[in-house]
């Protein structure tokens, strides 16, 4: 019997959530074809992989990307494939690239995915031939793909196809029937074409680039209950996914997503939002969302199931460029303005600043980020002598209030004023409480966004070490066994999708780790440089000893943790997953 790959010696692994056994896995023409206990034979041809105190388990699953854009430039989707992922889904959080005009695609991504419009615009002038979800994932099957791609329909950009652009993010516009028709129409195409359900967006300070609409927030925060209500009712009689960003300033309207995924007298609607963290700024959340979660399913007939990350939650930011400014209105205000002598004038205006500590401090209004300036450090400032502390830090030597201290920063040195701060999950029970929650899903890694702020490509490797170090230490809160099924076989399940187990007959996803490598290097952040977008470096986390070898349809991708120049070059790595099949 010939074999394209034989892996001896594996600890295998198998995204059930079984126990872990020593085996022999042999691979022929892109699926596993034997899992024995004894040695398999190999010829000339076989590569033969000694996985001897490895582990191999299926390739992990990212199924909250923002790859509409890299895909197109970079197929090979390298951040995400050299960690082990072999499936991503787009069109999360209602975008897409599917549908409309190449302005129109522009302005709902640009900005509240912090991607350079001067690179997304020309590409997609360049380079959009399909339209509507049949053409656009028969084009993606067409590219070098590296991981295996799923996507969800994005609410805002079937909105803005269907309305108009203006009209989509009119608040005085409501959809007339036809064009309700129409939407439900081309959501139905693309659930047949394989999308594994629709994406909405309800949160306000995501916002619009370009200048036609600039700050408004996405077509999809537009639409009334009663417009997803109707797209709803495909994705439930279908058993398909509603992915949805809930306005989580507020936070009240998780209850109508809960609502919505109900069964009772109706089939549940499979449901997930995003995000369940131990935020800083309100150490309740993590234990009181999921109370809501448990009545819901169990009681209630509900399918949700929040998003979350196993890890650290920190950011960076170049000046004011991160997302969390948006929820205030004088961030609004400075992210609004294109020109930098017009920000600096705004950031030096004694009402402007008036305005900004008032919201900066209010105890009334909700809120997201912490807004503590002690919890801030500086990485990078021009004026010697401030990296390393914090804003608050520097604000007590100068005799002033942080928050000034902050925007005279900002006023002087721009985005060459580059710090750090953690949002969330940095306290070890609530995270691991979080990520054995039964009503959560390992996710919600916004690869291919914020590119300069944030850096979750390697979630899967965290969550083993985070499972392994307590393990190690004699305190386990999960099983490895466990761990593994919560980044492969549970993700696959639950989403429909032919990915995410290791068993004779499927295809060939595959990752192997070295166990010894899940160490400190899988929590450190570098800067790398971006393909395809000129002088940009990205954040990321890189561990490459963790990672000695990732296949995709049997076909082997990473080397030592590192891609092979094939990938994104040739076909013949991953494909099209489509929802159904």
């Amino acid at each position: 019997m010939h074999f394209d790959t034989v892996f001896t010696d594996a600890t295998v692994f198998d995204g059930t959530g079984g126990p872990r056994r020593r085996a022999h896995v042999g691979l022929r023409d892109g699926r596993i074809a034997s899992i024995s206990p004894g040695p398999l034979p190999a010829d000339p041809g076989t590569e033969v992989v000694d996985a001897t105190d490895l582990w191999l388990t299926p390739g992990f699953i990212d199924f909250h990307t923002h790859y509409d854009v890299e895909v197109e430039l970079s197929p090979g989707l390298d951040e995400s494939l050299r960690h082990g992922v072999t499936t991503v889904t787009l069109g999360s959080c209602s975008l897409s690239a599917a549908l409309g005009e190449p302005e129109d695609i522009a302005d709902i991504f640009c900005r509240v995915e912090a991607v350079p419009r001067e690179v997304v615009l020309p590409l997609l002038r360049e380079r959009k031939t399909w339209e509507g979800y049949p053409a656009y994932l028969d084009h993606l099957d067409t590219l070098p793909l590296g991981p295996n791609v799923t996507s969800f329909v994005g609410h805002s950009n079937l909105r803005m196809h269907t309305l108009g652009f203006a009209r989509s993010v009119d608040s005085a516009v409501r959809a007339t029937p036809d064009e309700l028709a129409r939407m439900e129409r081309l959501l139905a195409e693309g659930l047949d074409a394989g999308c594994l359900g629709l994406s909405i967006q309800t949160l306000p300070w995501d916002k619009l680039d370009g200048s036609r609409q600039r700050s408004k927030p996405l077509p999809s925060y537009f639409a009334p209950w009663s417009e997803y209500r109707r797209l709803t009712r495909l994705l439930r009689d279908r058993g398909r996914v509603f992915q949805g960003v809930p306005n989580i300033t507020t936070k009240v309207n998780v209850l109508l997503f809960l609502w919505e995924s109900a069964g009772l007298c109706r089939r549940a609607l499979k449901t997930t939002v995003i995000s369940l963290m131990d935020i800083r700024a309100n150490r309740h959340i993590w234990w009181q969302v999921p109370l809501l979660t448990r009545l819901f399913n169990r009681f209630l007939g509900a399918d949700f199931r929040m998003q979350a990350l196993p890890n650290l939650f920190d950011v960076w930011a170049d000046g004011v460029e991160l997302v969390i400014f948006e929820e205030l209105g004088c961030g609004t205000e400075a992210l609004h303005l294109t020109d930098p002598a017009a920000r600096v004038a705004l950031f030096r205006d004694p009402a402007y600043r008036a305005r900004f500590r008032r919201e900066w401090r209010s105890l009334l209004a909700p809120r997201v980020y912490h807004r503590n300036m002690a919890y801030t450090q500086v990485l990078a400032c021009p004026e010697p002598g401030l990296a390393g502390r914090s804003f608050a830090e520097i604000a007590a030597e100068r005799g002033q209030d942080a928050v000034d201290t902050f925007l005279d920063l900002v006023a002087t040195h721009g985005p060459a004023l580059r710090w750090y701060s953690i949002m969330a999950n940095d306290r070890p029970g609530p995270l691991q409480a979080i990520v054995s929650h039964p009503d959560v899903l390992i996710g919600f890694s916004d690869a291919g966004a914020h590119l300069r702020q944030m850096a979750h490509y390697n979630f899967p490797l965290r969550l083993l070490k985070l499972v392994r170090d307590a393990e190690t230490a004699g305190r386990p809160f999960m099983s490895l066994e466990r761990a593994v099924h919560r980044l492969t076989g549970e993700i696959g399940d639950w989403f429909g999708l032919d990915a995410g187990t290791l068993r004779e007959g499927a295809r060939a996803d595959l990752v192997l780790v070295r166990p010894d490598g899940l160490d400190d290097a899988v929590e450190t952040a570098v800067e790398a440089p971006m393909h395809g977008f000129p002088g940009l470096d990205r954040l990321v986390r890189r561990n490459p000893r963790a990672v000695p070898g990732v296949w995709v349809n049997g076909r082997r991708a990473v080397a030592d943790g590192e891609v092979l120049s094939t990938v994104g070059r040739e076909a013949g790595f991953g494909r099209v997953l489509r929802a159904g099949a």
